[in-house]
């Protein structure tokens, strides 16, 4: 594969990405509670989920279903699949080659209603199941992404919470699942969290590096990774810190990220999203 588009073209680019990950992020508490499949979740897990805000389910998806969920983001990426959304770091005139879009795409979104085959994870009864364990009652999808980290250059997602982002922002506890497409390593940007953060409530987020939590309020004393196997998944709520480092590596790290809420739950107004989750309010500063 040639250099990618998306990388860190300049010295100080490349220093600063490192200061971040060497300083936001810690390396050597990883998540070890494992759940062997989807089907196995407990009621023992249910109660630990609400308590320390995420569980980490091994396998959630097979081989096929994870190598469809790939064969879709190709496509969705090269033009054969229409309807869905790309998110790309450059102009998509600028690309020539469907290497270059794929090394320049950041994001899919809003896929489910345009590709049956993500439709299909999105509804797949095993997701849905462990969901209504969750929330005691029925899921809706609420928002569908697809993540993409490329190779040497895939930018950092800053400590943040889910709800902070005005389209999850309900009246109920929205509940995320993050499932690795591609090995989810240390070295590639795979998922960090903050247990039991979720029970802190809404914080104020701030346009710095991303619509983020301040850096100065993460306990990344406390930052616990989570890597994956393709098809593994991470179950975290809406309210839990969590964020990505830069991927340095080779690799590709592609993920589905759904969210999903009780059927009950509703928007909050956008008052009252300002009052939980900006600073407008209050004028405090990061």
């Amino acid at each position: 594969m040639s250099s990618p588009l998306y990388s860190y073209d300049t010295e100080d680019k490349v220093k600063l990405a490192h200061d971040i990950a060497d300083s936001m992020y810690r390396f050597d508490q990883i998540a070890e509670d494992r759940i062997p499949t989807l089907q196995d979740v407990s009621e023992a897990d249910v109660k630990k989920f609400w308590e320390q805000g995420y569980l980490v389910v091994e396998q959630a998806l097979s081989e096929d279903e994870v190598s469809t969920s790939i064969e879709a983001i190709m496509d969705i990426l090269s033009g054969k699949s229409q309807g869905s959304k790309v998110q790309l770091v450059k102009k998509r005139s600028e690309l020539k080659t469907f290497e270059e879009v794929e090394l320049a795409a950041r994001k899919v979104h809003d896929y489910i209603d345009h590709e049956p085959r993500l439709w299909n994870i999105a509804h797949q009864e095993g997701i849905l199941g462990v969901m209504e364990k969750l929330f005691a009652e029925k899921p809706k999808v609420v928002q569908d992404q697809a993540i993409l980290k490329p190779p040497t250059g895939g930018a950092e997602k800053p400590w943040h919470q889910d709800m902070a982002y005005g389209n999850l922002a309900y009246d109920r506890p929205v509940i995320g699942i993050w499932i690795a497409l591609d090995p989810a390593e240390l070295d590639n940007g795979c998922m960090h969290v903050i247990p039991y953060s979720h029970r802190e409530g809404g914080a104020p987020h701030y346009a710095v590096r991303d619509w983020q939590l301040c850096d100065a309020s993460v306990h990344v004393e406390r930052d616990v990774a989570v890597p994956l196997k393709p098809g593994g998944v991470l179950i975290f709520s809406g309210m839990l810190h969590h964020g990505t480092p830069p991927n340095f590596s080779t690799k590709r790290r592609r993920a589905l990220q759904l969210h999903y809420a009780p059927v009950s739950a509703e928007k909050i107004s956008p008052q009252e999203y300002k009052r939980i989750y900006t600073n407008e309010m209050t004028g405090a500063e990061c």
